[in-house]
């Protein structure tokens, strides 16, 4: 079996939602960490752990992330971790997954499917064997309790309940 760590330094954890139904706010973790164990080398027996801080939220806008972290969303005082663990791969050609497993935020646990693209592995500077991949999906945030629901004076949706994930990661041989 091989262990990989995430690079925190090349890697990304970014989300977008539909603000008004016509724009796009995005926004990223600062914190985040993850690791991933393997025999095969193509990874197809991979079992994979990630965790980020909800209080690292950031969408360039302190209020906004403010508003993120309490009650309304993410509950960060009570919840301050939002987690995966994988319990099935499966792979769709030489360079995509389907990555299941269970994602936790705000205490509720769900199902998910994450779409994996793998873009190859090299070795780093130090010489250190490095593997990338970019994962991406969907999910719901009512269902894992971000409940906020506001509607504009005209009656609008302010946010939209698809989340979309996405994760850039380079994860090194340990």
């Amino acid at each position: 079996m091989t262990n990989w760590t995430m690079d925190t330094v090349h890697s990304e954890v970014r989300f977008k939602i539909k603000h008004l139904m016509i724009s796009t706010v995005t926004g990223h973790f600062e914190t985040f960490s993850g690791t991933m164990t393997a025999s095969q080398p193509d990874f197809s027996d991979a079992k994979i752990a990630f965790e980020a801080d909800v209080k690292s939220i950031n969408t360039n806008n302190e209020q906004r992330d403010g508003h993120l972290q309490n009650d309304d969303f993410f509950d960060a005082i009570n919840n301050p971790k939002l987690t995966f663990v994988s319990s099935s791969i499966s792979k769709k050609s030489d360079d995509e997954y389907a990555l299941g497993g269970d994602l936790t935020i705000r205490g509720i646990t769900r199902p998910v499917t994450l779409n994996v693209n793998y873009t190859g592995t090299a070795k780093d500077f130090a010489g250190i064997d490095t593997a990338g991949f970019e994962i991406t999906g969907k999910v719901n945030r009512k269902e894992f309790g971000l409940k906020f629901d506001a509607l504009t004076e005209t009656g609008g949706i302010a946010v939209g309940d698809e989340v979309k994930l996405e994760i850039i990661t380079e994860m090194k041989k340990s």
